[in-house]
């Protein structure tokens, strides 16, 4: 996901967030290109739906746990739904094959999930409410947290997990 720009020498979990949502859509925007050859776009691919699998782990399991207590139940709540509907396309995106035409419409999909998800709801309405809720310390050792298990997570293509986790509803945990 590239290097991490820290605040003040700390890592900050919601600059770590940002980060990776600007590298999905990098992604994105890669496979859209006209021109990416057969064999970049399976590559962009695997590269895209490992970082959304490993993204939406590390949220699920490390971050939304984190914040839940910082008056932000309904918005994770709505959050996890969202991972489950993202996963969701994801999966179905990763049983088409690339050139099959059903692939950039389903990949468009993904994508206006993913910005409403990341971009509207993270960005736009969670990260304010905790960058007041939150000491730069309690952002600083989450990010940190995040960062060590979303790094483990892309060593073990964590797309794979994908279809499985979308059998169940979406939890909060």
């Amino acid at each position: 996901m590239g290097t991490v720009k820290p605040r003040d020498n700390q890592l900050d979990a919601l600059d770590l967030i940002i980060e990776q949502h600007d590298k999905v859509d990098q992604l994105i925007a890669q496979l859209e290109d006209e021109e990416i050859s057969d064999e970049r776009k399976a590559l962009v691919f695997r590269a895209l739906a490992d970082n959304l699998a490993a993204h939406a782990t590390i949220e699920e399991e490390l971050f939304y746990p984190a914040v839940l207590a910082k008056q932000t139940e309904d918005k994770l709540l709505e959050a996890t739904e969202e991972h489950l509907a993202i996963k969701r396309v994801l999966a179905d995106l990763l049983n088409t094959e690339l050139d099959d035409p059903r692939f950039d419409a389903k990949l468009q999909v993904l994508k206006e999930e993913v910005q409403h998800h990341a971009r509207e709801e993270e960005e736009g309405e969670l990260f304010p409410k905790l960058r007041g809720a939150m000491t730069r310390e309690e952002l600083a050792a989450l990010g940190g947290e995040m960062l060590s298990m979303f790094e483990r997570l892309m060593q073990q293509d964590p797309r794979l997990q994908v279809p499985r986790q979308t059998r169940e509803p979406a939890e909060l945990h």
